[in-house]
């Protein structure tokens, strides 16, 4: 199944810096064209290791996200993984409280114990509110707390126009979100916590219910369709509800380029699926990556008022690029800048400069220069001692 887009992509960074200079008078005719490819209301494709967005339409349009909203769950599932507070092998008991959400759910039972390992597979795979809750309240204590930490964490990734009310995206007055803050928890996670698609790419799988009554199999079966739909799709998160109609959050890899494509209140399953590929499609036949091999040594910085005259410098990232305009990526330029007033003390890691890479004369992005080390302010006693030693050599 394929689908083509005639659609000149919409830019993240500045148009006179990524753009060819002709396709600003066509943006108009091209911004109408590209509302009527995409049948939901909203929508946005991004390329998930730069954040660059390719293509969007109402990204900012205030939706409730249903299960979508399970992004934000697991990634602070995996952010409290990742600081101990809690592990894959530890055991949550259900409560009363988080058996009794409706909706998707895997029918936990009050009292039941499954690992967190077992419960990010019911959440990830079947869209378990019942496990949402079990998680929540193991983390925080209770779901209200975890939603707060949910809302913060939306703020911290500059997620402008999202407000949780529950951790599992039932339908609830006030839980809305954006296309654009979809795709930002959502680059979030699969950057920081790429783990995460162990779980979401799972098609179908049995977890053991371990109760009073005994135990029993169930099945869990990916609700995720483009799992078996598309195959450049590795996850990640679909939601539908009443309020909602059908959402999801979609990413795919493709010749190392990593795209989340969000779709927001889409009709049906296969108007959210068929959009999905579409946007999909369309950011592959058009993204090529620049990924620099080498960064260039930078020699020292001097300093003015420590005791050492200089300090040794690094560029703190590798720099990566994504074109949608077919440019020849082998004219990418660089230059670096130093800062030229530059005084101690000095911390390591404190920016004092930046390199700064061109196509085509125009920026295209920058990476900071950073101490390798850190640089004492001058006192008397080092003071007399560079007059000694640059004066009489001592």
């Amino acid at each position: 199944m394929s689908f083509v887009l005639f659609l000149q992509p919409v830019y993240a960074v500045p148009p006179e810096e990524n753009q060819p200079e002709n396709s600003q008078e066509n943006n108009t005719e091209n911004e109408k064209r590209q509302q009527e490819q995409i049948s939901a209301p909203s929508a946005i494709l991004m390329e998930a290791s730069t954040g660059q967005i390719i293509y969007e339409k109402n990204p900012d349009e205030k939706l409730p996200p249903a299960s979508v909203t399970k992004v934000m769950t697991l990634l602070l599932i995996f952010d409290a993984l990742e600081s101990g507070q809690i592990k894959l092998a530890d055991e949550v008991t259900t409560s009363e409280y988080a058996a009794s959400m409706g909706g998707s759910q895997v029918f936990l039972e009050p009292g039941e114990t499954q690992t967190v390992d077992t419960l990010i597979k019911c959440i990830s795979v079947a869209s378990a509110n019942d496990a949402c809750v079990s998680m929540a309240e193991y983390i925080c204590g209770n779901e209200e707390e975890f939603v707060a930490k949910m809302n913060k964490r939306a703020k911290d990734l500059d997620m402008k126009n999202t407000h949780f009310v529950n951790c599992n995206g039932l339908d609830a007055d006030g839980h809305l979100t954006t296309a654009r803050d979809i795709a930002l928890m959502s680059k979030e996670l699969i950057i920081t916590y790429p783990q995460i698609f162990d779980y979401c790419n799972i098609w179908m799988e049995n977890i053991t219910h371990k109760t009073q009554k005994g135990e029993s199999e169930f099945g869990l079966t990916n609700t995720n369709k483009l799992i078996r739909q598309y195959e450049y799709a590795t996850g990640l998160k679909t939601g539908s509800t009443g309020k909602a109609k059908f959402c999801v959050s979609a990413t795919g890899r493709k010749d190392d380029i990593d795209l989340i494509a969000v779709i927001m209140a889409a009709d049906d399953s296969k108007a959210r699926v068929r959009d999905a590929i579409t946007l999909l499609n369309y950011g592959f036949g058009k993204c090529q990556k620049y990924t620099e091999k080498e960064q260039k040594k930078i020699s020292p910085v001097e300093v003015r008022g420590g005791t050492e005259k200089e300090v040794k410098v690094r560029q703190k990232d590798t720099f990566t690029y994504v074109d949608t305009t077919g440019a020849d990526l082998s004219k990418i330029k660089s230059k670096t800048r130093k800062d030229k007033n530059v005084k101690a003390p000095l911390k390591k890691g404190e920016k004092v400069g930046e390199t700064v890479y061109y196509l085509d004369r125009k920026k295209i992005g920058a990476r900071d220069i950073v101490t390798t080390e850190k640089v004492e302010k001058q006192n008397y006693g080092s003071a007399l001692e560079n007059v000694l030693e640059e004066y009489f050599g001592i």
